[in-house]
């Protein structure tokens, strides 16, 4: 008989249906899963050797879990996953507003109900896209809004007192009885509110004003906060700590490749950018390091984190910026620049927490200076090193490239808005720039390697052989010494 087809209580008792607790449903089809060698947490890269095997251990042990991290770090993602554990439908008693169970009822509606017409007992089914709360925690977060409170309204149109516990109305926890129900930032929730979450968590029991209430609720709960020090606002109340049953620490990609596929699987991309917009591997792998260099920046709290979404917002903003560029030229397609990581600068600044030294720098020219860092760190993986102190008449590979810049009568300027065409004849155009490529890049595809060499020309800028200006229309690189000694 299929699940549709049984709509009474008599038919759900022929079927054969066994009521399950959430934790025991979680439990047994992760086992499931796990014997079956399924993917548990598809879409999320990075945790497969930290938190997911944690957390699993913590369904496998029916626990309640507070997930504790910095910001974008998929904590509500990971919780939200946790669906797909369920079983795809239970049945409900039909009208219930706590997704009471049939055969173990809780609330007075339901037991009256079954009381009154037995086997015939209406029942529907949840299916489990619908087994899902979730909650934002905020100071103004009341009690009445989690739990419950008496509703004045129920109580005049059903002629009753306020002493009969019908006339409650039920907050968000009753209502996510059989379901995953999710707080996020729980450390931003007021302390008398997680008090009230105590005999909830141990017991199941709720206490809604005077009523004397024993509800075992079955619900799963998932907290997500970030850690105690960064969360000035407040904190979680020690006595609710000590009943979660685990807390799993949660961590940002430790690897440039691991950080591409998040970016480039949560990166909202029109289908038109991707055909016009060439996208160097390079160019992907400096847009990462820029955020690893954020979150070692001394210019930045780290406490305060630095979000995956910054990645992903810079990415987005990186493919516009260069098909702005093919629209203006009129160009069917075109191929990522380095000077188009200028246009990644207002994803930057509004996701990072500056320290006070940072603010005096100013939060664009932060921004800027993380893109140079990431080229100065990416570099010494495509080219030779170059030392900060060398011998006297010590030859190095890019001794030709600044000395081609020292005899230029004036700066070398790309403007932003140059065509490809332009803008690869004046790459072109330095002969010895080429020649380091041909030596030390010889497999590099044509069309990339114009942002390489642009990449070239911004790294020995990092490393103080020429100079760099921006200005309205573009970048300037000149001889840092050039102009000087030619005065002389």
């Amino acid at each position: 008989m299929k699940v549709n087809d049984i709509t009474t209580l008599a038919e759900l008792k022929a079927s054969g249906y066994q009521s399950k607790s959430i934790k025991d449903e979680l439990r047994d089809n992760l086992i499931e899963k796990i014997k079956n060698k399924e993917t548990t947490f598809t879409g999320v890269h990075g945790y497969e050797n930290t938190v997911i095997p944690e957390l699993e251990r913590a369904i496998l042990s029916r626990h309640n879990i507070n997930l504790l991290g910095l910001r974008g770090q998929a904590k509500t993602r990971l919780a939200r996953l946790m669906l797909n554990l369920l079983d795809e439908y239970i049945p409900v008693v039909e009208g219930s507003e706590i997704n009471d169970d049939p055969l173990q009822p809780l609330s007075r509606f339901a037991t009256e109900l079954i009381k009154e017409k037995g086997d015939n007992t209406p029942i529907t089914w949840l299916h489990r896209s619908e087994r899902f709360a979730e909650k934002l925690a905020t100071p103004d977060v009341t009690v009445a809004d989690i739990i419950g409170d008496v509703d004045p309204i129920k109580a005049a149109n059903l002629k009753l007192s306020y002493a009969d516990d019908r006339v409650i109305h039920y907050g968000m926890i009753p209502r996510a009885n059989r379901c995953i129900f999710v707080i996020n930032e729980l450390p931003d929730l007021q302390a008398r509110i997680q008090v009230a979450l105590f005999n909830i968590l141990q017991e199941g029991d709720i206490q809604i004003r005077g009523f004397k209430l024993r509800l075992p609720l079955d619900i799963q709960f998932v907290f997500t906060a970030n850690p105690e020090d960064y969360t000035n606002r407040g904190s979680i109340v020690t006595p609710l700590k000590d009943r979660i049953g685990s807390q799993i620490l949660t961590h940002y990609p430790i690897d440039i490749e691991t950080a591409r596929k998040i970016t480039e699987q949560e990166a909202k991309v029109v289908e038109s950018q991707k055909s016009t917009v060439t996208v160097p591997d390079l160019a992907r792998d400096l847009l990462e390091q820029i955020v690893f260099e954020a979150r070692e920046s001394e210019y930045i709290d780290a406490k305060s984190g630095v979000s995956a979404r910054l990645s992903i917002t810079a990415l987005e903003n990186l493919l516009s910026t260069a098909e702005r560029r093919a629209l203006v030229n009129g160009d069917a397609q075109t191929t990522l620049r380095l000077s188009d990581f200028v246009g990644i600068i207002p994803a930057i600044t509004g996701k990072v927490e500056l320290v006070y030294e940072g603010e005096q720098e100013g939060a664009a020219v932060v921004a800027y200076n993380l893109i140079g860092e990431a080229v100065k760190s990416l570099f010494v993986e495509y080219f030779p090193k170059i030392e900060k102190l060398q011998k006297a008449n010590e030859e190095t590979p890019y001794d030709d490239i600044v000395s081609w810049f020292f005899n230029l009568k004036e700066g070398f300027e790309l403007l932003d808005d140059l065509s490809d065409k332009e803008y690869n004849m004046l790459l072109s155009n330095i002969s010895p720039l080429n020649d380091l490529l041909a030596k030390y890049q010889p497999n590099i595809a044509q069309e990339d390697s114009f942002f390489v060499k642009e990449f070239v020309l911004w790294a020995l800028v990092e490393f103080k052989l020429l100079s760099k200006q921006r200005f309205t229309e573009g970048i300037q690189f000149k001889d840092p010494y050039g102009n000087f000694i030619k005065g002389l």
